[in-house]
């Protein structure tokens, strides 16, 4: 299978300079997310130019690799970069208030559901591994590169919905959201421990274990940031704003 390279350094190189121009509107915006912004960018358009592409489709460690590097770490940077937020704040009034109505769409609002990100997300994982759909996509590259975008989108989903750091019509509880991650790595978890027994189509019973422990312990790490995360902003949400305790009188005490 031939790789285009050049496409996915292009298409980096785009949405780098998109973000770098809002954020030269706005000098305010914090250094550090323009940076992830990059970092997330690189990343996740390794997995798709040489000589990673052609690694991750003969080995299925390197694949597992790049199922970690573009469906999760690089989601996460660049979520963390808060993308839509800048965008709000550099953007013409009449422009974020169409953003805003598209934020509010009945479509954004059922795909940004938690349980509806975990079924596409982990879902979509289950359905890559358990069906012929693995073997089928190392023989098409339209199925290739569908299946690989998928992954980078279900990801980023998912995690800008449980870490709800972007405006959002509804902002869910951090009970659901925490329920439903806890969900997720148990399902991450289970999927990779199934390579064992039962290894993907076409894929070698020792290249899945390889591969297995790789989604296992690399997803761990990755989650391990999630689940900070969202503590951190819970804690923050509920503790006392101390600038709002009220001080009590002399004659009260």
């Amino acid at each position: 299978m031939q790789h285009n390279s050049a496409t996915f350094i292009v298409i980096g190189l785009i949405l780098a300079l998109w973000y770098s121009n809002m954020y030269l509107k706005d000098r305010s915006w914090p250094l550090h997310r323009l940076l992830l912004w990059i970092a997330g960018l690189i990343f996740g358009a390794s997995v798709m130019v040489e000589p990673f592409a052609s690694m991750m489709h003969h080995r299925f460690d390197y694949h597992m690799y790049g199922h970690l590097l573009l469906g999760m770490l690089s989601p996460l940077l660049l979520v963390l970069s808060r993308p839509v937020t800048l965008l709000l704040k550099t953007s013409s009034v009449n422009f974020s208030r169409k953003v805003s109505r598209l934020m509010q769409s009945r479509y954004v609002s059922f795909i940004s559901h938690p349980v509806t990100a975990l079924i596409l997300n982990i879902g979509g994982l289950w359905v890559l591994y358990r069906t012929p759909l693995f073997s089928l996509m190392h023989e098409s590259m339209l199925v290739y590169y569908l299946v690989h975008l998928h992954i980078f989108l279900a990801g980023y989903l998912f995690t800008s919905v449980i870490l709800a750091f972007e405006p959002m019509m509804h902002r869910y509880s951090f009970k659901l959201r925490s329920i439903v991650l806890i969900v997720s790595i148990a399902l991450h978890q289970i999927l990779s421990k199934s390579f064992y027994p039962y290894p993907p189509v076409g894929v070698e019973k020792i290249d899945a274990e390889k591969g297995a422990m790789i989604m296992y312990y690399g997803g761990d790490v990755i989650e391990l940031i999630i689940i900070y995360l969202l503590c951190r902003n819970w804690y923050y949400s509920v503790r006392p704003n101390k600038h709002l305790i009220i001080q009590r009188k002399p004659e009260d005490r």
